[in-house]
């Protein structure tokens, strides 16, 4: 659901990005997610895509709340681990949804992040367990996309492939939740909660 929201919105954006701010509509290559967000487009115009956007977001935390809630029962892990993954994942969500607010986006982001590397640790160590390599492996690939985010971010002459890197990185990342879960789905006896 969060995808077609996310698609949804990107049709009501009114334009601009960092990298040119007359442009027309969204852009995949330059605008970010957070640009669907903001109360104004970067051309300056009322953005109507933020409506959508936030309901999106809504989705998007939400369900990863539910998921770092769940995951840990279908695993072997200890109790303490267990609820690491459940608070971290829930505060990183609780979080994200900061991005509604005026608080610093980079301080939300970076909060939010650590939190959500937390959690995807834990998942890291969930997976490991239970001896699903293919998906601790598929985790691995995200982040290893996630550092590539964080050095186009933080590198100016790079800074101009983030906007379609991000992209990859989300669609990445749910596929692989989408692929967990599909494997709890499939698991018949959930472990001790």
């Amino acid at each position: 659901m969060f995808a077609s929201l996310y698609f949804l919105a990107t049709l009501y954006y009114p334009g601009g990005s960092a990298f040119n701010r007359h442009a027309k509509g969204f852009s995949w290559a330059n605008n970010y997610w957070c640009n669907l967000l903001d109360g104004k487009a970067i051309n300056g115009q009322p953005n109507s895509a933020q409506p959508v956007a936030w309901v999106a977001m809504l989705v998007l935390c939400f369900t990863l709340v539910y998921f770092w809630w769940i995951f840990p029962g279908y695993t072997t892990l200890h109790r303490y681990t267990k609820t690491m993954i459940r608070v971290s994942g829930l505060l990183a969500m609780g979080i994200g949804l900061l991005l509604f607010t005026r608080i610093d986006h980079d301080l939300i982001t970076n909060l939010a992040s650590l939190l959500g590397l937390i959690a995807t640790v834990g998942t890291f160590a969930g997976l490991y367990k239970n001896g699903w390599k293919t998906l601790l492996l598929f985790g691995i690939l995200n982040i290893l996309l996630v550092i590539a985010n964080n050095f186009l971010y933080y590198n100016e002459a790079y800074i101009s492939y983030l906007p379609l890197v991000q992209k990859i990185t989300f669609a990445s990342f749910l596929a692989w939740i989408c692929c967990i879960c599909l494997k709890m789905y499939r698991t018949e006896n959930p472990q001790t909660r």
